[in-house]
């Protein structure tokens, strides 16, 4: 499939459902993994799959971020025509779309809207962790959206 029908497609209701389904999945896996690397190394005391409840619902950690992975692969769809023509191409702008854009949100608008400065405060070496796991979810989005269309359907 010739990238511009992909990416002409790529607004779909289906292809909006697949970017929540691959966000989600990368979220439980590569987000996932991320955060248990970064712990390993020492750049956080987080550590994954993390059950703690979190307001308003009390649903655990890992799966309101798990949610809010989905809704940011659908983002990551609505975006995609960018992210194939990211100068290292398609996996490149994959990473890089998640590494900037879900981290830069976080720390300007959710971080406020949770009581926390901005950035959280930009704690060295904090401040590695959400560029590292949102790039290794943006790869996964990028991955689970290729295998969800088959192939020949992603741009790039």
């Amino acid at each position: 499939m010739a990238v511009s029908t992909a990416v002409r497609t790529s607004a779909r209701p289906a292809s909006l459902v697949f970017g929540f389904i691959a966000g989600v999945l990368a979220t439980l896996i590569f987000h996932q993994l991320g955060v248990a690397l970064c712990h390993l190394v020492g750049l956080t005391a987080s550590t994954p799959y993390n059950l703690r409840p979190v307001p308003p619902f009390g649903v655990p950690a890992v799966l309101s971020l798990a949610f809010w992975g989905g809704v940011w692969g659908t983002v990551f769809v609505l975006a995609e025509k960018l992210i194939a023509r990211s100068p290292g191409g398609y996996w490149a702008g994959a990473i890089i779309f998640g590494a900037a854009v879900p981290t830069v949100f976080s720390w300007l608008v959710v971080a406020p809207l949770k009581g926390a400065p901005i950035g959280y405060g930009f704690p060295f070496p904090g401040l590695l962790v959400g560029p590292i796991v949102n790039g290794l979810w943006g790869l996964g989005t990028g991955l689970f959206l290729t295998l969800l269309r088959g192939a020949g359907g992603r741009p790039g």
